[in-house]
This record gives structure tokens, C-alpha cells and sequence, in this order.
């Protein structure tokens, strides 16, 4: 059995070929039970969690630790490990770090997401976060869109600086700024995604122009949000697995509660997405929440154990 470090996982992946293999993998069949997420301690957060998967090539569980507040103690907020098996005889494969392979996965989710739903001329992108996850995001949707301009919303001003500057020695032909959350910012984005910590909505969904895809990751509470329930009325809405965000994201748990939204409302997950076929009207606002799901990690583990790094 293979043991694959961060450094592998890093030195294995790029998002074209991960997305690729994200997109075919979830048009086969698979098994993807829902995730189980253990709250260990309700005043601090921290939770441990499970998530399983397979299909016609492999097992898959990802393990993972979330202590919101291990900064402090000098320990990382997350902790993560996967185990691949073979499919045909349960032969296990690889140990694999998982706190790598779920910053690329997360991104190319959404960037998958993006190549469905978003306008194939978006060249404005507005991201709110500076978090790790900050640079994959960014990277995987210049990766499918051609962003001539990144907008950076984050408290942390000095970490969005360093962002900004390490994304600008990177990308020549696109234009990186720090800025803030009012109308005139998200009136002009192609594409708002955001990874943030926030429990409250980032911007007025009124702000938003027909025709933007909103992108939403960071929330994984059903009394937080990132948006608000006029963005969400106003968008065609797509998740990445329904079961796990009807549980667990209060992006629609909130206009659900308020009737403001039908869960029956949602147009596809994606695993449907391919067969769908959507074409999206030009002025519709389209919006992506996801959570994570097990199939995504599976995917992604069973792309680094072929390319062997």
C-alpha cells in the first residue's frame, strides 16, 4: 500500500486534468452515501467527520478533523486523510493526505460548476475570502473562464495584499485588486464565489447583476449563510449533492424556513448536471452551493494514485 504525501498531491494535480476527470467521474454511476459530521463540542465547533464513496474502480473514505480554534494553540483548523481501496477485490491501495487533495477538489468542484452554469465571456471575478482555500479558487475558475479582472474581498486586508501579489506573479494578463462589498462591485462581477468563515450574508442579493453565477462554499451551518434569500430567489440553484446541502447549508435551510424557497426548487446536483444539458438564459443568475461530498475526494484520490508521483 502507497503512502502519498501533500508534497505528491501537489506535484500530481492541475485543474484541467482534475476537472476532466471530475467531470466524467460524475456522469458513471457511483455509491455516495450521505456524510456523517459528529459535532464533538457545540460551544467550540470542533467535529470530526466521514465521508465514504465508491464506484466501478474504487473505495473511497475520507476522515477528517475541524477545530475552528486550534489556531491559537499553534495546530492546524483541519486535519484530513483518505483511504483508497480497489473496487474488484477491497484490496487497499493508498494512504493519501487529504487536507491537499480537498483544496484541489473544492476548487475544481466549483470550477466544474462555473463550466456549467456561468457566461463563457466572464471576465470579471469577485472572490470573498483569503483563507488557504483562497488561491486554489481563484486559480481553477481563471482555469475555465477568461478572467481579465480578480477582486479581493477579505477582513484580513494584509493576507488579501499577499494574495493579490503573489496571484499578479503569476498571471500577467490578469488584473488583481483588494475591494469591498457594495453595488458597484457585484453589479460589475461575472462571477461572485465565495469561502469565507462569515455566519451572515456578504452582500445585498439586490446588488447583483442578471446574468452573474454565484459561487458558495465556506458555509456549513444550517443557521449561517453567505448569501442572502434574495439571491437566492432570484438564481436558478444548483448544488453539488442535494442530499448533503438540504441537511446542512443554511444557504437554502433559511429561505426554506422563511418560504421564500422550495427545496423542489433546486434545478440538478452534479451528478446530473452532464445529461442536463442546461443552457442558461442570458440574463439568469445562476448559483452553485456545495458542501463537499465523498464522490469528489474519491475522484480526486483515484487521479493521484494513476499519475503515480
Amino acid at each position: 500500500m502507497q503512502v502519498i504525501t501533500e508534497e505528491q498531491v501537489h506535484r500530481c494535480l492541475s485543474f484541467k486534468t482534475l476537472i476532466e476527470s471530475l467531470k466524467l467521474g460524475f456522469s458513471m454511476p457511483a455509491g455516495t452515501p450521505p456524510r456523517h459530521v459528529y459535532e464533538l463540542d457545540s460551544k467550540t465547533h470542533d467535529a470530526f467527520a466521514v465521508l465514504p464513496a465508491w464506484n466501478e474502480q474504487y473505495i473511497a473514505v475520507k476522515a477528517f478533523t475541524y477545530f475552528p480554534n486550534n489556531a491559537e494553540q499553534g495546530y492546524q483548523s483541519l486535519y484530513s486523510k483518505l483511504m483508497l481501496f480497489k473496487r474488484d477485490f477491497g484490496e487497499p491501495l493508498a494512504l493519501i493526505d487529504g487536507s491537499s487533495v480537498t483544496l484541489w477538489r473544492t476548487a475544481a468542484v466549483s470550477a466544474l460548476a462555473s463550466q456549467y452554469l456561468s457566461r463563457t465571456d466572464a471576465r470579471h471575478l469577485v472572490f470573498f475570502g483569503s483563507g488557504n482555500l483562497a488561491e486554489y479558487m481563484i486559480k481553477a475558475h481563471i482555469s475555465v473562464r477568461p478572467i481579465e479582472k480578480v477582486t479581493i474581498i477579505a477582513r484580513n486586508t494584509k493576507k488579501a495584499e499577499q494574495l493579490c501579489s503573489c496571484l499578479s506573479t503569476q498571471y500577467k494578463d490578469v488584473e488583481f485588486f483588494l475591494g469591498v462589498s457594495d453595488e458597484q462591485t457585484l453589479a460589475s462581477a461575472d462571477i461572485v464565489s465565495c469561502a469565507t468563515g462569515s455566519a451572515t450574508p456578504l452582500f445585498d442579493g439586490a446588488w447583483l447583476s442578471p446574468g452573474t453565477h454565484i459561487d458558495l462554499i465556506g458555509n456549513h451551518h444550517k443557521n449561517a449563510r453567505e448569501c442572502d434569500s434574495a439571491t437566492i430567489t432570484r438564481s436558478a440553484v444548483f448544488v453539488d449533492s442535494k442530499v448533503n446541502v438540504l441537511n446542512e447549508a443554511g444557504e437554502l435551510l433559511i429561505p426554506i424556513s422563511e418560504g421564500e424557497f422550495d427545496a423542489r426548487n433546486v434545478v440538478a446536483q452534479l451528478s446530473e448536471m452532464n445529461q442536463l444539458n442546461y443552457v442558461r438564459d442570458k440574463e439568469q443568475i445562476t448559483l452553485f452551493k456545495s458542501v463537499g461530498m465523498a464522490l469528489s475526494d474519491l475522484l480526486s484520490a483515484g487521479l493521484v494514485y494513476r499519475l503515480n508521483c
